[in-house]
Parts: structure tokens; C-alpha cells; sequence
């Protein structure tokens, strides 16, 4: 199962990662010591989308050992037309034979004006679940599980059918390496790997300190996120990532890797 282990970047807009070009994509993943991209193919709002981006990136991608994981935002009205949606982009295949190499499920909050309870998760991940089979890799994306949001976020719920997790760790107002300590400590406990999401973008658009991450924040957030078992960890998004953010990143020691000898 190819779940995503070293260092990752989530796509959003492409036309807003290095001008949408794959080439140039791969060429700064690589250069950076990624391992692995996140790219969006759809929402509940927009259907699947993500066709002609992946015919583009995934040939290149997959020639360089990229992996590729497809994510879509489900809003969770209709979870049979969600997880349909899902399956669509799960098994798209480009003109030269390559499909996407996994798939995360953004799931929200009802403040994102997501149809969210525990019953519509569990019947999401199942019917997900039950149509691409046992072996293939589903990675829950969920918010950062601060004190409030465990206590009002159905998490076994959510993640029950999937293999792994992915928190939000944006840290916006606290610290980073606290955040990351509090998501993995808490989201260990389901028994499955997890795969922190950290924060590249300009905290000031959610009430934060102005500006994005500084090195030493971002360092902080690997750092920590590895010492307290993530399996590897990725960062939110190409598009917003500043300079220092990208330089940090390919500074950082692989996580969840063993390196070679």
C-alpha cells in the first residue's frame, strides 16, 4: 500500500504551482526532496475536475518516483454522490496508462458548511471503502485536534475506513511544535499512520500573526511531528509557500524514512 511517507506539497490551484508547467513541478519537488504531491480533483461544489491537470503531471511525476494522491472536498449532503465522485477521479486514467497512486478525503466542519455527523462520515468512508476494495490507500484529512475539536469533531467516525490520517496542523496562534506534539499524541491512538499537514500560507488569513511561517516555525513542525511518530508530513500549500518555506523543507530530514546504509 502506497501511502504517502517523506516530505509532501498540496496542489490547490494549479495554475498557481510554478505556472501549472509539470515539468517545472516535478523539477522543484524533487530538487526540494519531496516525495509525494497532494492534488485537488474536486469538490461536492465543482464534480471532479482534476482530468486535465493529471494527464499533464502524472507521466512526469510518476517518471521522476513521484507519487501522486488525488483529494476532494465531500460536503456530505449526498455521501453516495461524494464517494461516486470519489471513485471517478480514484479511477481515472490518463492517455498513458497512470492513475493517481492514492486518495484523501478533505473532510470538514459544518462551519465550512459541511452536512457533518458521525453518520454521515461512517456511511461516506464505507461506501468509499466498499467500492475501491481493501488494499487501496485512504487517507482521512481532518482538522488539527485541539481540545474544542475533539470535543465536537466525530474523529473515529470519520477515519474508521480509512488507512491513515492527515491533520491540519496549522498552527495559526500557538505554537508549532505544541501543535504537532497535541495532533499526533491524540490521532495515534486510532491505531493508524498519520501524516501532519503543515502550514505554509499567510496565518493572518485566519486571525494569525501576519505573514508566513518563519523557518524556524516550520522547523519546529517537522521536527517535532517526526519525534512524535508521523510517518511523514506535508505542508499547505505550493502556492502560498514563501522562499524561506521551501528552502526549510529541503533542509529538513526525511520523516518516516529510513535513510539509505
Amino acid at each position: 500500500m502506497a501511502l504517502p511517507i517523506g516530505k509532501g506539497m498540496w496542489i490547490y490551484q494549479p495554475q498557481f504551482a510554478e505556472q501549472g508547467d509539470p515539468v517545472s513541478i516535478v523539477t522543484r519537488a524533487k530538487a526540494v526532496g519531496l516525495t509525494h504531491l497532494f492534488v485537488r480533483t474536486g469538490s461536492s461544489v465543482d464534480s471532479f475536475t482534476g482530468a486535465a491537470f493529471l494527464d499533464a503531471l502524472l507521466p512526469v511525476a510518476h517518471a521522476n518516483g513521484l507519487r501522486v494522491f488525488g483529494w476532494d472536498f465531500p460536503y456530505l449532503d449526498d455521501v453516495g454522490v461524494d464517494a461516486t465522485r470519489a471513485v471517478d477521479a480514484i479511477n481515472y486514467t490518463t492517455p498513458t496508462g497512470d492513475r493517481i497512486d492514492g486518495f484523501s478525503a478533505d473532510i470538514e466542519t459544518p462551519y465550512e458548511q459541511v452536512a457533518l455527523t458521525a453518520e454521515s462520515a461512517t456511511e461516506y468512508g464505507r461506501i468509499l471503502r466498499n467500492a475501491v476494495g481493501p488494499n487501496y490507500p485512504l487517507i482521512a484529512t481532518v482538522p488539527r485536534p485541539s481540545p474544542s475539536r475533539q470535543a465536537d469533531y466525530p474523529y473515529g467516525a470519520v477515519v474508521l475506513y480509512f488507512d491513515a490520517i492527515a491533520p491540519m496542523v496549522y498552527w495559526i496562534n500557538v505554537l508549532p511544535a505544541d501543535a504537532a506534539a497535541e495532533a499526533m499524541d491524540f490521532l495515534r491512538g486510532f491505531g493508524k499512520p498519520v501524516f501532519p499537514v503543515g502550514q505554509a500560507y499567510d496565518g493572518s488569513y485566519d486571525g494569525g500573526p501576519a505573514g508566513t511561517p518563519t523557518p524556524d516555525e516550520v522547523a519546529a513542525f517537522i521536527n517535532t511531528s517526526s519525534e512524535h511518530g508521523a510517518s511523514g508530513v506535508s505542508f499547505w500549500s505550493w502556492q502560498h509557500a514563501s522562499d524561506d518555506t521551501w528552502n526549510t523543507i529541503a533542509a529538513a530530514p526525511e520523516v518516516g524514512v529510513k535513510p539509505p546504509g
